[in-house]
């Protein structure tokens, strides 16, 4: 009998070892598309020839002093040259100025390879590029490919951008001892002592640019040289590439952002590790771009700035562009530290839609769902699907709309306030951001400041937001300003604060099943003159009304109580 057993468990092993890992991803992926809620194409998986071109063969050296620049942008270049295939970094720490990918080759870290990048400015040329969703000069990225097609960055070792000697730092983000050592290390501090540049270049650098754009339309290169140092590139860049994989690879302490894809299509990142420092500016984790058809899953993140963020351009460069990032799927990812664990915005000009982010955990992240714009972005936002969210120890909010974003860190500074709710009325025109037709199920959080801000403009509030089967404990409960047709659907508040429910400037919203950890926290007030249509169905307490505050302004008969 033992026998039998072990014959069978060799047989299912071979079975196993027989499967490819093309097979393996596209078995996986095919279980992601199982219950998407929009026309997606299957995506494309990378294959590569059965060839293996060593760095080692071209001279590299993994001491973590030789410089391995021309070494490894030679195995590839004689890769692609040769039809293709895998591009090996064996263990070692290898230094090394920019990596120029090429299509058709699978750069493969093997375990205990470490590539780090240098930190001399000048190895990165200045060139035009895209950040921050706009044209811009900025330095080479460590990594980068345009225009390629059949490409991979995979294996289990480890991609260092040097983000350190590039990226300013706030002291308030460091204790005294770690800015006192920052500082003894060299670079300068502004004037008011609150910020640490590595150079007075760095430091200097947007004041100057925005002085020389008032000299000048069109810059130069040799412009810009002067401020390099300001000149922070992303470290992973991919503008308009096809068929990708990013697998198993940690990427860690970039420049700026970390991974970019721009324009790309059939992008599959899987198994990643995303890592940067949680002080780090502008030091997102990855930054999808103008995609389309794409997934990311079971990836890690623990960032400075957003982790899995949605863009597609910023204001009238982005509209101009017309591409919006669409056809995506996200999927058991963990976030650690990050300012957003899913966001959309704040670049989105170009739109964003057709997205599906489920079974994800977003532990201590400033803000977990965050959806932020402002007034000259335009763009329209749709069709957004999001369920199994799981939150832990959230700092700021749990869910966050915020269509008055300000450009800064959910801890520095909060979204507009009840009284920017109330801003000076402007017209409606392809400048105002549109978000609507979004839906979020089983959205769990385990304390958080507050649990879910919607917030609208005035004169174009969100809508056709739904939120059911969710429970929240939080400080303060939900808050909707500028919202209309809105439903929440068998929804638990565990508010500690009154009010657990805040409505100002909200129509055509209702509660159907809303529930209250205790009746003393059932406090809920409406405001505002365009309050009204707000129906509470099958609520807990048939004294729910005693509980509704309504401020003056709001109009006749703002509510209705429907029981069963």
């Amino acid at each position: 009998m033992k026998k039998i057993k072990l014959y069978f468990l060799s047989a299912v092993l071979l079975i196993s070892s027989c499967i490819t890992a093309q097979e393996k991803i596209e078995t996986e992926i095919k279980s992601y598309y199982e219950d998407i809620r929009f026309e997606m194409p299957e995506l494309i998986i990378p294959v590569f020839p059965e060839k293996e071109y060593s760095i080692i063969d071209f001279g590299a050296v993994g001491d973590g002093l030789y410089d391995n620049t021309d070494a490894i942008n030679s195995a590839i270049k004689a890769c692609a040259e040769e039809g293709g295939g895998k591009v090996v970094i064996p263990s070692g720490i290898w230094k090394t100025g920019p990596v120029y990918l090429r299509s058709n080759v699978n750069l493969h870290l093997l375990i205990g390879a470490h590539v780090q990048f240098s930190q001399n400015f000048d190895d990165y040329p200045i060139i035009d590029a895209t950040y921050e969703g706009t044209r811009q000069y900025r330095c080479t990225s460590p990594i980068n490919g345009v225009d390629l097609e059949n490409i991979a960055i995979t294996g289990e070792g480890i991609i260092d951008g040097g983000g350190e000697a590039w990226r300013p730092v706030k002291k308030f983000k460091m204790t005294g001892n770690q800015w006192k050592e920052l500082v003894n290390n060299g670079g300068v501090v502004t004037k008011d002592g609150k910020m640490w540049y590595p150079s007075e270049a760095a430091m200097n650098g947007a004041e100057i640019i925005d002085n020389l754009l008032k000299e000048k339309k069109n810059l130069t290169i040799e412009d810009v040289k002067p401020v390099r140092d300001f000149l922070r590139p992303v470290m992973v860049s991919l503008v308009r590439c096809k068929n990708i994989l990013l697998d198993g690879v940690t990427f860690q302490n970039s420049p700026a952002w970390n991974i970019h894809p721009l324009m790309c299509e059939n992008l599959i990142a899987r198994n990643l590790f995303v890592r940067n420092p949680w002080y780090s500016q502008n030091g997102d984790g990855i930054d999808i771009e103008s995609c389309k058809n794409s997934i990311v899953y079971k990836c890690k993140f623990d960032v400075g700035d957003d982790a899995i963020c949605m863009k597609s351009g910023k204001n009238e460069y982005g509209r101009e562009r017309g591409i919006p990032t669409e056809n995506l799927i996200i999927a058991d990812c963990i976030v650690y530290h990050g300012h957003g664990g899913f966001t959309i915005g704040s670049e989105m000009s170009g739109g964003v839609r057709n997205i599906k982010v489920s079974n994800c955990n977003f532990i201590g992240t400033d803000v977990g769902l965050r959806f932020k714009s402002t007034r000259g972005r335009g763009g329209i936002v749709e069709n957004i699907y999001i369920d199994n969210i799981y939150m832990k120890d959230i700092p700021t909010r749990a869910v966050s709309f915020n269509m008055f974003y300000g450009g800064m860190a959910p801890t520095e500074a909060a979204a507009a306030s009840e009284e920017s709710a109330k801003a000076e009325k402007v017209p409606v025109t392809v400048e105002t951001p549109v978000f609507r037709d979004i839906y979020l199920n089983k959205i769990y959080c385990d304390g958080a400041d507050e649990a879910i801000v919607l917030q609208g403009l005035p004169e174009l509030p969100i809508k056709n937001i739904v939120i059911e089967n969710t429970v929240m404990k939080a400080k303060k409960g939900l808050a909707i300003y500028d919202g209309e047709f809105i439903d929440i659907k068998n929804t638990t508040l565990f508010a500690e604060k009154n009010p657990a429910v805040k409505i100002i400037q909200g129509n055509n919203i209702i509660f159907d099943g809303l529930v209250f950890h205790e009746e003393s926290s059932l406090k809920i007030i409406l405001a505002g003159y365009k309050t009204g249509n707000i129906e509470f169905r099958n609520n807990q307490t048939k004294l729910l009304e005693e509980h509704i505050e309504v401020k003056e302004g709001v109009g006749k008969n703002p509510f209705t109580i429907i029981m069963k």
